[in-house]
Formats: C-alpha cells, sequence, structure tokens
C-alpha cells in the first residue's frame, strides 16, 4: 500500500468537501494531529476509524486503501490487487514478529549464561549468589512467555492432516508439547491433533 498516496486521497476529498483538518478530526474524535500523519503518509487510519471517515468523504474503504477513486469495470480488478497487498503486508508483519521472537531469545539465552558464568566465578556460595541465579532464571522465564505471545500472534498454525491454517489461544499453544515453533495441536476443523507447523500467511 502506498501511504503517501493514500495521504494524499485523503487530504484532496477533504478539501473537495471543504473540511478543515481540525472540522474532520473533531468529527472523528480524534487530533488533528492524527489527521495530520494520515494526509502526511505516516500511517494509516485505525480500523476503527476507516469506515466513519469514508463514509464523511463519500468514498469506499476500497478507494481509500487504493488512494484513489474506482471506476466500477475496475472495481474487481483493484479489489484482487488489495487483497493480494494486504496478505503480503500480513506476511511481511508476520515475519518480522518471528525474527525479534528469535533475536529476543537468543539475546536472552547469552545474557543469562554471561550472568551466571560471571555470577558463578566472582561470587561466593551465599545470598548473593543466590539472587543472581533466581532473578535471572525469572528474567528468563517471563522473556520466554512473551515469546511465545510473538510466536502466537505472527502468522497461523497449518494442520498436517488437512492443512487448516488456525491460531490458537495463548495458553493452548503454552501448553502444547513443541520443537521450535511447531506445536502439537489440535485442530480446530478436522478435531484431530498434529504437529502442526508455523507458516507467515494463509
Amino acid at each position: 500500500m502506498d501511504l503517501i498516496k493514500i495521504g494524499k486521497f485523503i487530504s484532496s476529498k477533504r478539501k473537495e468537501k471543504d473540511i478543515t483538518q481540525s472540522k474532520l478530526a473533531e468529527m472523528l474524535y480524534i487530533t488533528d494531529r492524527a489527521v495530520s500523519k494520515w494526509e502526511n503518509g505516516i500511517c494509516l487510519p485505525d480500523a476503527d476509524k476507516m469506515l466513519d471517515l469514508c463514509n464523511f468523504l463519500g468514498i469506499s474503504v476500497n478507494e481509500l486503501l487504493n488512494g484513489e477513486k474506482i471506476d466500477m469495470k475496475d472495481l474487481n480488478k483493484k479489489t484482487d490487487e488489495l487483497l493480494l497487498e494486504l496478505a503480503k503486508q500480513e506476511e511481511i508483519k508476520n515475519k518480522k514478529l518471528i525474527t525479534n521472537m528469535w533475536v529476543l531469545v537468543t539475546v536472552t539465552l547469552i545474557f543469562y549464561i554471561g550472568i551466571l558464568t560471571l555470577a558463578c566465578l566472582t561470587l561466593k556460595e551465599g545470598f548473593a549468589l543466590g539472587t543472581v541465579i533466581c532473578v535471572s532464571t525469572i528474567t528468563v522465564v517471563l522473556v520466554a512467555f512473551y515469546a511465545l505471545k510473538l510466536e502466537v500472534e505472527a502468522g497461523y498454525y497449518e494442520c498436517k492432516e488437512c492443512h487448516n491454517k488456525f491460531v490458537p489461544s495463548y495458553l493452548k499453544a503454552l501448553m502444547a508439547p513443541h520443537m521450535s515453533t511447531i506445536r502439537y495441536l489440535k485442530c480446530p476443523k478436522c478435531g484431530k491433533r498434529t504437529w502442526a507447523k508455523k507458516v507467515m500467511k494463509k
């Protein structure tokens, strides 16, 4: 999606309606700074504001996300292009989440091993050493829980039997036996438990 193009389109449609940024912001119950960000191509409107914005500007969501008015004869083509673009953006976002997860886990483990080694070499047995071991272990456990959250949010798990792609609840993912990002989960479609692998798109 071309955020600059979308921003210019929002700006032109707002001006056509003879509405100021402040007035539009007031109508949408947001700040005029948010409208300015949209029009400068910094970000998209939040999903909960998008429909209202389109209604005020007299355009469709499809036109908004394409950044142009769409002729009816081109509607199907533009819709297909938009769906492909959204799928591509979702895949990129999911890959970033998984990359962030692995970086976080790797850095935390290196830090954990380094702290334990240093503590064992420099501290005598006792309260200080026990405290360092406990605090660093608790940190690793908390990071592991957060890393699982990133894993669950990134993409889908694919059933080995029916190839259905699904997102389990955090608790189900936490309780499932796993090998890296492959988890033994029950498919909501076929009801079978399989080693579901992680995939980035539907």
